[in-house]
């Protein structure tokens, strides 16, 4: 039987580091889904949009205080563009829609194509080539007309350029959910009907696949029923009014998805229990985030797995067997990492820090929830741990929302506390966060520390590209690391219990006894041990928590229609 057709939706997708079409972990884990399809050789096709400014540059002063400037890039010097233009109507004026096509090449040689949609384009008028510049920019009139461009503008690019109708349709989060009034428009279409039908939503639902990220309430994109008339035109808005898709006058992008989707997940097993809380009616299914192994693991370890795990590049299960690795080697290639890492700090910060000191990396986009100053609760406590137990080494990064006062204020508060730390605690904050950057810092440090809120981590991926570095973590029990803590064996958890809310002192405390009476003697006393738990990141982790076995998944559950239907309850 063959692979069902997937044409796969998301806001954000990180391609390259030099092509700033992202802005964070969804963007990342859209990029990861869309290179495992083209290993697996799965007919995939992206569809996002080109973003010309990209997210932001961002640049910190002194004080830590963020300023954002535009990411400029230029689509027609690295893309080829698409044979099709199209054109759907925003605000009441006509916009004319171009893509641009990237080719995502698989390990076999396989290709996912992903379109990037454009309307930079001198037919359209001034404020409609502006539609496509900045990622989660302006206010929420420009972020429907950027949504509407998502859906409606990418089901018709594909019809243009000529595909079938896929078999999936799958929508990474809320911001692609108007893609099913496209689709129901299609359908009507098809039959030879003016306006869609019953029929048609239930052939539309029968298509969709939605996935949820985030169990925070402002990650979901809700807008007035009078900005979604002005923007989309009153005859849209009435029939997704019909289907149920606007109620007490709200457009609400999440629960669009949950109505015409036959199939709906969390990304991770804790998150769907969140899920079903947060949306009571819905069967909500688990398929835990996992990361593309081939892009996330140095080049030290690269040419170590090569040696010692024949096949892996082809089948990331193989990793498990990074058991029968030499100790000895895996040190030496996380020497390499770190030795990497610690040369961008030195040219960040003009001082050489030193590679056998104890280094923790934080890198996460600084929302309050994720709590990146908790490790600064009490810095007399940390700076008494560095005395007493071997120095510390501290390597942040991360970007706040440019709207996001709070966060800003927090990013702020960290650099601040950093700084002030003195000789026993060293410090750097690395300015604008992305692709490039993560691969050194995910490999080079030897701990990787994840501070959220619980329940609010809906997965995280950064500790899963640390684990296949052979770096351990230490989290709170939330998200992802629910699954894969073993306390002592892949890493070390913050508190005892996934399923008590977060107490910000208590779980400070434990942060600070893990690393005075577990984590820092078995580095320094004990080097051979701690390369154990390295070790066991990789086999146990790192051999679980990747793309290719998500979306093995995504194929078994969500795209078979004749299992998704039985198992997504499970």
């Amino acid at each position: 039987m063959p692979a069902p057709r997937v044409a796969y939706f998301s806001m954000e997708i990180a391609l390259e580091a030099s092509i700033p079409t992202y802005a964070g972990g969804l963007g990342v884990l859209a990029g990861d889904t869309l290179r495992a399809a083209a290993d697996l050789g799965l007919p995939f096709v992206g569809v996002s949009l080109v973003h010309r400014k990209g997210y932001f540059r961002q640049q910190l002063d002194a004080e830590g205080r963020q300023t954002e400037l535009p990411d400029d890039w230029s689509p027609q010097e690295r893309l080829e563009e698409a044979p099709a233009r199209v054109e759907l109507r925003l605000e009441g004026r006509r916009v004319l829609v171009r893509a641009w096509k990237y080719r995502i090449r698989g390990a076999g040689g396989a290709e996912v194509p992903v379109f990037l949609l454009d309307t930079d384009l001198p037919e359209n008028a001034p404020q409609d080539r502006r539609w496509t510049d900045h990622l989660y920019g302006g206010d929420g009139r420009y972020r429907l007309g950027q949504e509407a461009l998502l859906g409606l503008g990418g089901i018709r690019i594909l019809r243009a350029l000529g595909y079938p109708k896929f078999d999936v349709y799958h929508m990474n989060e809320g911001h692609s959910a108007l893609l099913v009034l496209g689709l129901l428009e299609q359908e009507a279409f098809f039959r030879g009907s003016a306006r869609p039908g019953m029929e048609d939503r239930e052939a539309v639902r029968e298509a969709c696949v939605f996935t949820t990220h985030t169990p925070v309430p402002a990650g979901h994109d809700r807008f007035p029923a009078d900005l979604a008339a002005a923007v989309l035109g009153k005859e849209k808005l009435e029939i997704l009014s019909s289907f149920g898709g606007v109620r007490d006058g709200v457009l609400d992008m999440t629960g669009l998805g949950l109505v015409f989707s036959r199939f709906v997940n969390g990304v991770s097993a804790r998150h769907r229990e969140v899920a079903r809380g947060l949306f009571p009616g819905h069967t909500i299914a688990a398929i835990t985030n996992g990361v593309h192994v081939s892009t996330w693991v140095s080049e030290p370890f690269r040419s170590l797995f090569d040696r010692h795990l024949p096949g892996w590049r082809e089948d990331r299960f193989l990793l498990r067997q990074a058991l029968l690795i030499p100790l000895e080697e895996l040190e030496r290639a996380h020497r390499q990492a770190k030795e990497r890492l610690l040369g961008r700090v030195a040219e960040v910060t003009g001082r050489a820090w030193q590679p056998g000191v104890f280094t923790i990396g934080f890198a996460r986009r600084a929302a309050l929830y994720k709590r990146a100053n908790l490790i600064f609760h009490d810095p007399e406590r940390l700076r008494s741990i560095g005395r007493k137990c071997g120095s510390l080494q501290l390597v942040f990064a991360g970007k706040a929302h440019p709207h996001d006062r709070q966060a800003k204020e927090l990013l702020a508060e960290v650099v601040r506390a950093g700084r002030s730390l003195g000789p026993e605690v060293a410090f750097v904050y690395f300015e604008n966060y992305g692709m490039e950057l993560a691969r050194d810092l995910c490999a080079g440090v030897d701990l990787w520390l994840n501070t959220p809120e619980k329940p609010l981590e809906a997965s995280g991926t950064s500790g899963m590209k640390a684990a296949l570095n052979g770096v351990p973590s230490l989290g709170t029990l939330d998200g992802w690391w629910v699954e894969g803590h073993c306390e002592g064996v892949t890493g070390w958890s913050i508190g005892e219990s996934w399923d008590r809310p977060s107490d910000m002192a208590a779980e400070a405390r434990s942060l600070y006894e893990k690393l005075e009476h577990r984590i820092l003697p078995l580095y320094y006393e004990r080097p051979l041990s701690y390369a154990e738990v390295r070790r066991n990141a990789v086999a146990l982790n790192g051999s679980f928590f990747h793309a290719q076995r998500m979306l093995l998944e995504y194929v078994q559950l969500a795209y078979d229609r004749g299992r998704s239907t039985r198992s997504s309850g499970e």
